[in-house]
């Protein structure tokens, strides 16, 4: 059991202060193939009209043409379109919509037979929390958008649904839309009706019903709509943990490629003082994560990118809810923390996994349980926690890490959250600037199911294989 002092009441800080804070238009004839009673029309507009773009934008609006309400989540719509090679991979995004982006989810599959003009399509859907639509009414804006794996530009004048011509929203008939998997609008490419039996399964449904929340941080920087749609925060109140004055700095937030894949990069740096220091956190602002699967592809770093080593950073994937009073039983906190030069009474690296049940910040105590290995984590590590009735359950790299007991169990829902920060300055007292790199590749978490590392893999694997970059189906509270 960890009685560190510093860290305890550095968490108090986080629970009181962030998670608080923070062509002309086709006429082709539409398939009606079900009642009048559950019938939908989707309108389609486009931001991306050139022949050539960095990415396509099919901005839809559904609307119930029906007799009765609709709920969102039995709509599915395709947008179809050729690819610019045989091995391109897509990955979709929705940069804002009426009704949150957080309900829309974003899909590709391959055409049973493809066309001139086209061999796949995007498939847009709806989770559970998009809600219903009555007789009349329309979803609203959706601004959605997908682009090539590697950012090579797309060339859209062949594609089937695109038209360069429609910049306001009308009927298109070129996109097809299904309630309950029967077509009910539009017309596909020629031999390729969305309830053929041979289309393929969505690689990326939960397995046995487990509501998922998946993100691949394909964002532009931390400004981008997308972040806050997607229920992110990107921390900017002031508070612990960490050096007394330093400035919690979203604009240290960045996006950066590597390889053709975007990853989140947080930054901190310091020149020696408190008012130099910038300490940075990315959080989910809803607390509504508990049992189930934990995991993120996370870089460490042992040396600073810049100006000299020595400072006691800490690394973090952790999740978290607030302290309500002194020693409160349904206090929890699951944490990664790694410590690349020392801290809290340690000399060199260090990653800790650390559950908690309750802590009083004055005078101290603690009641948690952890691991620990002495060594170093520098470099991509694949980080995975699972919470059951039973154990709370920690592996790196595929590996058995640590088991902690059903004592630490939460009583209550969560926060998801990536922080870095100094403990103090203490470690390297030099006034020249320096900055440390922490890197998120992706998080995920399935609801109430313990998964191994190989299948959070096979997961991980089969969404970035369908080019879906986000999704959100866990429900809140």
């Amino acid at each position: 059991m960890s009685t560190r002092p510093t860290r305890g009441r550095t968490r108090a800080a986080i629970a009181l202060t962030a998670l608080l804070g923070s062509t002309a238009l086709a006429t082709l004839p539409v398939t009606t193939a079900s009642a009048a009673a559950d019938g939908v029309a989707v309108q389609y507009r486009t931001s991306a009209s050139g022949a050539t773009a960095d990415q396509s934008e099919p901005w839809l609006k559904v609307r119930n043409t029906g007799s009765s309400t609709i709920q969102l989540s039995q709509v599915k719509v395709r947008y179809y379109f050729k690819a610019d090679s045989p091995t391109a991979t897509y990955r979709f995004a929705c940069s804002w919509a009426v009704r949150g982006c957080a309900g829309i989810t974003g899909t590709f599959g391959t055409l049973a037979r493809p066309t001139a003009t086209a061999d796949r399509y995007l498939e847009v859907g709806f989770t559970p929390s998009a809600g219903s639509l009555a007789p009349g009414s329309d979803t609203g804006d959706m601004q959605l958008r997908f682009h090539q794996s590697s950012w090579q530009t797309l060339r859209q004048s062949d594609d089937y649904s695109f038209s360069g011509a429609q910049t306001a929203y009308a009927d298109w008939s070129k996109v097809t839309a299904q309630v309950a998997g029967t077509t009910v609008w539009g017309t596909a490419p020629e031999g390729n009706d969305p309830t053929d039996p041979t289309d393929p399964t969505d690689p990326t449904d939960p397995p046995g019903g487990g509501q998922t929340l998946f993100d691949d941080f394909t964002y532009t920087s931390h400004t981008d709509p997308a972040i806050s749609a997607h229920g992110w925060s990107v921390r900017s109140n002031s508070g612990g943990p960490g050096v007394p004055g330093a400035t919690w700095d979203p604009s240290k937030v960045t996006f950066v490629n590597q390889s053709g894949n975007t990853v989140m990069n947080l930054e901190t740096s310091t020149a020696g003082t408190g008012a130099s220091t910038r300490h940075t956190e990315v959080l989910t602002r809803a607390m509504k994560f508990r049992n189930g699967t934990y995991a993120a592809r996370v870089r460490f770093s042992d040396a600073p990118r810049s100006g000299p080593d020595g400072d006691r950073v800490v690394q973090t994937f952790f999740t978290i809810n607030d302290l309500k009073a002194p020693m409160a039983d349904d206090y929890a906190e699951y944490d990664f923390e790694y410590l690349p030069n020392g801290g809290w009474g340690e000399p060199a690296n260090i990653l800790y996994t650390t559950s908690w049940e309750t802590y009083n910040p004055d005078p101290w105590q603690a009641v948690n349980q952890h691991s620990e290995s002495r060594q170093s984590f520098a470099g991509w590590h694949d980080l995975v926690v699972t919470i059951d009735n039973s154990a709370i359950t920690y592996y790196v790299d595929g590996r058995l890490f640590g088991t902690h007991d059903a004592a630490y169990l939460p009583e209550r829902p969560m926060s998801i959250n990536f922080n870095q920060w100094l403990i103090d300055l203490n470690g390297q007292t030099s006034t020249t600037p320096r900055a440390y790199d922490q890197q998120v590749d992706y998080v995920l978490h399935v609801k109430d199911q313990v998964l191994t590392p190989a299948q959070v893999a096979a997961k991980i694997a089969a969404y970035r294989g369908a080019g879906t970059a986000f999704v959100d189906e866990v429900p809140a509270g």
